[in-house]
């Protein structure tokens, strides 16, 4: 046989032992749009593999893996001949892989595998790739030239080159060996291999798994089992086939074990389907599966996915003393886990002699020590196959409590001395010193410990004896220390007395701040030396005999219990005396108590505390607030100058993060320690604010808000609109997608029915507090009477000119939707003439080239019900004019002529607003203007040259302009001398007459008109007066006379008289008159002005305002 060579390339399959076995393919595909399709390559060239998935319901990429085979993964294949590409298209969300296969080679043939993951979703595609272009060979062995180049397999020359004796030439007829290895049973390869001289047999099952198998049509079945089925641990899973023969029998296996209907094991039929329920999936599960149909079977392989343990709880920091019961609880996600307990990084031992115990109950999992030591101090971590927990242990000793010191001793020579004190705890040892030297137990020196008393007995006392005795507990800094005197006579008598007043201590007071050393000496005189008692309260504190000249009390560390009244009591055999010291211990106060977080907002929170119960003996001064984020350890102080209150704002904090607060007391000695963190809160975004219904329908209900007050750092993203039933508290999320419009149509409600709206506001802190309406809503459409709000433009006559588009929107209002209907002078309109479009609030009548029979009255008719509401729009088609009928030359005289013309026929639907008169000589035909925009018709044109000869011709004009012809004089005028005639000219002889007389008294040929105004918006007051001479104009309100004020403004053209008021006020209202005054006489016209404020919302004259804008 050949070498061994790695099955580790990109050429291989599976291995060897796999190939009888079928490949694992998931259950049908629930992520692939697109599957990679079977392909052929020729020998060197390039193919590409393309799978698709759909991202619209992921929220992020998915994960794709190639394989080659069952088990080989292509992503460390990647090279030269392998690459792996992905994109992804935003407009249609689709995620494309692509598998590169660039110069294939002979070997790159087989079956492989596209597997695609998402959370807890999984699809997979199976294909293959076929490589041709390898030359035939009649011999076996060249089929396997190209393979033994790579890492495949190589071919074992070793049996080609024995000696053998040449054969004779064969004419037998070649055989095809790979018609024989299909046929035969996979048993048989070898052999067959053996007879033909195939040396490589990793090769030859290599080319046999590509040859494409024909399957033969199961008789039994009409649909087999999948090959491959994944289940999550403690889930469930369904086996289906589908029978031919329903009436055949059935039995499921399970790794060759027949299957019997159990809780577990539930089979059900369904038609011709035939299913096999599995319960509750253990890893025991995890096995082939097979189903037998009378002589034929087809098989599966269940794979059970194992769930990760997850730590639920973890461990919790433990702070405790020695000879203390240790317990370290941990809670994980599944009963029975397997755990790992670790100190500093190392397992912790759990055997019978291990001080360590582990015991679990259901999920929970603990370590206990039941006798710590400080030994037992460190890190422990609990390791899951899903998360680890870890928390420190920290071991202290006892805090040493003295219940009895050492007392000083004054004893006569050779009587036995007894000192002892009494320490918590009780098992702690000790050692005994007598002026810095340690004493061991003798025969003359008995050292005695029961529980929490410690003795040091000496039967017959020496003078050696003598000295500063001191006692030390094993592990402490503290010591107890007292003094033995040892005295051989007795002196005279001396009553004792304490001398308090040269302390020098206000009402014998004596303040020490905790920690430092007291000593305080108290001058004592007697004879012999008194015997000294310091009592605390009822309680004996320490006795002992002193010098003669002072007693000193010394503590080495005050705490808070050394303060209280001490008293004194002095005895010998003269008498006694007592007095009292008091002693006053100040100290740091205690921290306050974690403090409360009421309120959180966009970036700020308000936090409050309760002042510590201790203050140290001395007054609070303030307090100093901390923060931090929970994730970190480093805290941050906000105030620097002292917080009397106990409350406190903390701000710019950032959404979406939690925090943690602390307080520190403070007061005359120094700052407290800090108080316990308060609860991790989380700063999130104010809700949205001014809540409305905007409309209701009988499906619909629309609403509309204002964004929040305030928006932090982390921005906002949209909002999310909430709805339930009244009654329950079942909320409905509206919009699948946040919205970033301020308004909003909840759609498909039930008519008749109440809701209740809410809206939040989110970015990525999360969702803030919801902003609810008040009331609840009644899901029914309220009929609102139509009302037709024409635009102020339209009250007056709409005036276009001919071939110009007339675009028209007229407001509504109403519910349920209105129906609107338009007449021509109580006719219908042609559609075909006007174009009309209406919606829900308003119509819009429509004329693209404009025509004079355009013109006319409309009428637009509203109708909700029995509501109806009516609006006339006058509509004015213009156009230019003819020109006058008739010009004729009425007189000649000197050097004028008289012309007299009759108006137009059609004045273009427009009132003429004057003539253009134009002459001409007659050698020249060159026309010149002698007058515009002249209203009479009939002018005497002066000034003419005498001896030329002229014609004249007159254009109409209206508010469109001239017309597009003029009327011209059929005869011409020569301006001759007097006397003097000239045949076949027309010419008159001047008669003798009396100059006309022009003059005229002022005459208003247009009244003023009573008028509406709108607050802020200019108005005017137009009329026309004719008069000759030109009048005098003068403006009045309510009878006086406007003069120089800057807030009218006055004009006079042709006799049309304007008076434009800027911006009026309601103030402005009144009796406007217009009076023309000349040498004739004098004329007037009145009219009223009204003027309305600025309208609310919705009314007839509502103005735009910015307000109405959403932000």
């Amino acid at each position: 046989m050949g070498r061994k060579d790695s099955v580790w390339s990109l050429g291989e399959g599976q291995p060897p032992e796999d190939l009888d076995k079928p490949i694992d393919t998931p259950p049908l595909s629930t992520l692939l749009i697109e599957k990679p399709q079977s392909g052929t390559v020729a020998l060197g060239g390039d193919i590409t593999f393309v799978a698709k998935v759909e991202a619209k319901d992921l929220l992020r990429k998915p994960t794709i893996k190639w394989f080659k085979g069952k088990w080989m993964d292509l992503a460390s294949k990647t090279g030269k001949h392998l690459q792996l590409k992905e994109t992804f298209d935003r407009f249609t969300k689709i995620h494309t892989f692509e598998m590169h296969i660039i110069k294939a080679k002979e070997n790159y043939a087989g079956n492989y595998r596209c597997e695609v993951t998402y959370k807890d979703k999984f699809d997979s595609c199976s294909f293959d790739l076929e490589v041709k272009g390898l030359p035939k060979c009649s011999k076996i062995i060249l089929a396997f030239i190209y393979e033994g180049q790579e890492d495949a397999g190589e071919l074992d020359f070793s049996g080609l080159l024995k000696h053998r004796e040449p054969k004779q030439q064969d004419d037998t007829p070649e055989v095809d060996v790979w018609e024989i290895l299909k046929n035969a049973r996979p048993d048989e390869y070898e052999k067959i291999a053996f007879m033909y001289g195939i040396t490589d047999l990793r090769g030859l099952l290599r080319r046999m798994k590509k040859i494409p198998k024909e399957e033969k049509k199961s008789e039994a079945f009409a649909k087999k089992l999948e090959p491959a089925y994944q289940v999550d641990k403690g889930g469930k899973i369904r086996l289906v086939v589908d029978l031919a023969d329903p009436t055949v029998d059935l039995k499921w296996y399970k790794n060759g074990q027949e299957i019997r209907p159990t809780p577990k094991y539930i089979f059900e039929h369904k038609g011709t389907q035939r299913i096999m329920v599995i319960n509750n999936c253990t890893m025991n599960d995890d096995a082939a599966y097979s189903v037998a149909a009378g002589d034929e079977k087809c098989t599966t392989e269940l794979f059970v996915k194992e769930l990760p343990v997850k730590i639920v709880k973890g461990i919790e920091p433990v702070k405790t003393t020695v000879n203390e019961r240790i317990e370290l609880e941990c809670e994980v996600s599944e009963e029975g886990a397997q755990v790992k307990w670790m100190k500093n990084g190392v397992e912790v031992p759990t055997g019978v002699r291990s001080r360590y115990r582990v015991k679990c109950e259901g999920t929970k999992h603990f370590l206990v020590i039941d006798d710590a030591s400080r030994e037992d101090s460190g890190t422990y971590s609990i390791m899951a196959t899903g998360g680890t927990s870890e928390a420190h242990v920290q071991v202290d000793l006892k805090p040493l409590k003295i219940y009895q010191d050492l007392q000083n001793m004054t004893v006569m020579l050779g009587q036995p001395i007894k000192m002892h004190c009494e320490i918590y705890p009780g098992n702690v040892p000790g050692r005994w010193y007598r002026n810095g030297q340690l004493i061991q137990p003798n025969d003359h020196i008995n050292i005695i410990h029961r529980n929490k008393v410690h003795r040091l007995e000496i039967e017959t006392s020496s003078l050696h004896d003598a000295g500063d005795y001191t006692f030390v507990p094993e592990g402490y800094s503290q010591s107890l220390s007292a003094k033995i005197h040892i005295i051989d006579a007795l002196f005279s008598a001396d009553p004792p007395r304490v001398h308090l007043d040269s302390l020098n201590f206000p009402d014998n007071t004596v303040i020490i701040v905790a920690g430092n050393k007291l000593r305080l000496e108290i001058p004592i005189s007697g004879e012999p030396a008194p015997r000294v008692v310091w009592m605390k309260g009822e309680r004996v504190r320490l006795c002992g005999s002193l010098q003669l000249h002072g007693l000193n009390l010394t503590i080495d560390i005050t705490e808070r219990e050394d303060s209280g009244n001490y008293k004194i009591v002095l005895q010998n055999e003269a008498g006694e005396a007592t007095a009292s010291v008091k002693i006053k211990v100040v100290d740091i106060p205690d921290p306050p108590d974690a403090p409360l977080v009421p309120v959180v907002g966009g970036d700020w929170c308000s936090m409050t505390w309760e002042a510590p119960k201790y203050d140290g003996g001395s007054p609070i001064l303030g307090y100093f607030i901390e923060r931090k984020k929970k994730q970190s350890s480093r805290w941050m102080r906000l105030n620097f100058d002292l917080i009397k209150e106990t409350s406190f704002e903390p701000k710019k904090m950032i959404e979406g993060v939690p925090y943690e607060v602390r307080v520190f007391a403070v007061n005359a000695i120094g700052v407290s320690k800090p108080s316990d963190p308060s609860k991790a809160f989380i700063p999130l975004g104010d809700e949205p604010t001014m809540l409305v219904v905007d409309d209701v329908t009988d499906t619909t209900v629309t609403v509309k808000w204002r964004p929040p007050e305030t928006i932090g750092a982390a921005g906002l993203d949209g909002y999310l609109v909430e709805y339930c039933i009244e009654g329950t508290d079942d909320w409905v999320v509206s919009n699948k997608e946040l919205t970033e419009k301020t308004k909003y149509t909840i759609t498909g409600l039930t008519p008749g029915s109440k809701i209740l709206v809410r809206v939040k506001a989110i970015n990525a802190a999360g969702a803030s507090a919801p902003r609810t309406l008040q009331h609840s809503i009644l899901v029914k459409e309220v009929v609102e009477p139509p009302k037709i709000r024409v635009p102020r433009h339209l009250k007056q006559t709409y005036t276009r000119r001919v071939g110009e588009a007339v675009n028209l929107v007229v407001p509504f209002l109403g519910k349920p939707r209105p129906k609107v209907t338009w007449l021509k002078e109580g006719k219908p309109i042609e559609p075909s003439h006007v174009s009309i479009r209406n919606t829900d609030c308003d119509s819009i009548i429509f004329i693209r080239k404009a025509e004079r029979s355009h013109s006319g009255k409309y009428e637009m008719t509203v109708q909700v019900e029995n509501h109806v509401d009516t609006a006339i729009i006058d509509i004015q088609i213009v156009d230019l004019p003819e020109p006058p009928q008739c010009v004729t030359i009425e007189d000649v005289w000197g050097g004028n002529v008289a012309l007299v013309w009759t108006p137009p026929k059609d004045n273009g639907n427009a009132p003429i607003t004057g003539y253009t008169i134009q002459k001409a000589d007659k050698k020249t035909m060159e026309w010149y203007t002698c007058i515009e925009h002249y209203h009479r018709t009939c002018i005497t044109i002066t000034e003419l040259v005498v001896g030329n000869e002229y014609f004249f011709r007159i254009f109409s004009e209206n508010m469109c302009g001239l017309s597009e012809t003029a009327t011209q004089t059929k005869k011409s005028a020569l301006i001759v001398k007097e006397a003097q005639c000239l045949h076949e000219y027309l010419y008159v002889k001047t008669p003798e007459y009396s100059d006309h007389d022009f003059k005229e008294a002022p005459k208003f040929t247009q009244p003023l008109i009573n008028t509406f105004a709108i607050a802020g918006y200019n108005t005017t007051l137009n009329c026309s007066v004719r008069a000759n001479p030109r009048p005098k104009v003068i403006w009045m309100k309510n009878k006086i006379t406007i003069l120089d004020d800057p807030r009218y403004r006055m004009f006079s053209n042709q006799g049309v008289c304007t008076l434009e008021i800027r911006k009026p006020s309601p103030y402005d209202g009144g009796l406007y008159t217009c009076k023309a005054i000349n040498d004739l006489g004098e004329a007037q016209v009145d009219c009223k002005l009204e003027v309305k404020g600025q309208c609310e919302p919705g009314s007839e004259f509502s103005v735009p305002s910015f307000a109405d804008v959403p932000i």
